[in-house]
């Protein structure tokens, strides 16, 4: 691929830009869909998008729109990979639709009158496009990152999770995050807010603790150094724990080395010891 930089590229000091790509499916594969991975998502993480040797300022956003897969256009499929990189939306126009644009473009005013009588004369909806969007790791990911970045409003948060992770996936999250009653605690909440969340840890339902429990463990093995009140707050919630609970989760725990060290302290003899136990029964099969 050999150009010139046009005179619309934007450059690292210019304001934020939405570049907007065309009728992709129409794109031919060998050469425009390989170039736009580069654009949907670098190729290292960290790195700007890029077309070619062109590349594109962080603050620029790009939009690539599709033709329908449903026979009414001659089109390409799309390769997985560069779906599971995009938010998909589906975007489907209707007379009232239709009408804004008709009165601001000014059309003749006959046919928009004749066509607010007759609205099934204007293009009937097709099938809903099979997107073949589901629930996968770098789909989660893209979700967590516009939570943390972006603010949609109303049913458009839906339709964007919707577009990421599959739609049964995205109302599954959705009533999960309306139902705050049946959140499970956090690592973060066990090992630093305990006083707050000691009540709720002891009535938690075991499917939620085992949630907190996985969110725990897996915490603690990226970060396995603790601070001595998050240590105390850990075996309060050890002690809170049903016997089965509590010694999967001290088994869990015994497997990092840091960890295990500071709830072995003779100090928590009275809610570790018996889980210890157990573990030593079972290794030896007593």
């Amino acid at each position: 691929m050999h150009w010139s930089r046009p005179s619309w590229w934007p450059g690292d000091d210019d304001p934020p830009t939405v570049v907007h790509c065309d009728e992709l499916n129409r794109a031919q594969q060998e050469d425009t869909l390989q170039a736009i991975f580069q654009f949907v998502e670098p190729p290292v993480e960290g790195e700007p998008r890029a077309l070619h040797t062109h590349r594109l300022a962080p603050h620029h956003k790009v939009v690539v729109s599709i033709n329908p897969p449903d026979g009414s256009y001659q089109v390409a499929t799309l390769d997985r990979a560069l779906v599971d990189r995009m938010v998909m939306l589906y975007v489907e126009s209707d007379f009232s639709c239709w009408s804004r644009y008709a009165a601001e473009r000014s059309l003749d005013e006959s046919v928009r009158q004749f066509l607010g009588s007759n609205s099934a004369l204007l293009a009937r909806r097709g099938a809903p496009m099979d997107l073949q969007v589901e629930p996968t790791e770098r789909a989660w990911e893209m979700v967590s990152t516009l939570r943390k970045t972006s603010r949609f409003p109303g049913d458009l948060e839906m339709e964007v999770y919707s577009g990421i992770v599959g739609r049964e996936a995205a109302i599954m999250f959705m009533r999960w995050r309306a139902d705050h009653r049946h959140r499970p605690l956090t690592a973060a909440e066990v090992l630093n807010a305990w006083a707050d969340v000691a009540d709720k840890a002891a009535i938690q339902r075991d499917d939620l603790q085992a949630a907190t429990i996985n969110d725990l463990t897996t915490t603690l093995q990226v970060t396995p150094e603790i601070a001595p009140d998050q240590e105390r707050n850990l075996v309060a919630y050890i002690a809170v724990l049903p016997r089965d609970l509590r010694f999967g989760l001290v088994k869990s725990l015994l497997k990092i080395p840091a960890v295990a060290l500071a709830i072995s302290q003779d100090k928590y003899d009275a809610v570790v010891f018996d889980a210890m136990r157990a573990i030593s029964s079972e290794a030896f099969g007593r």
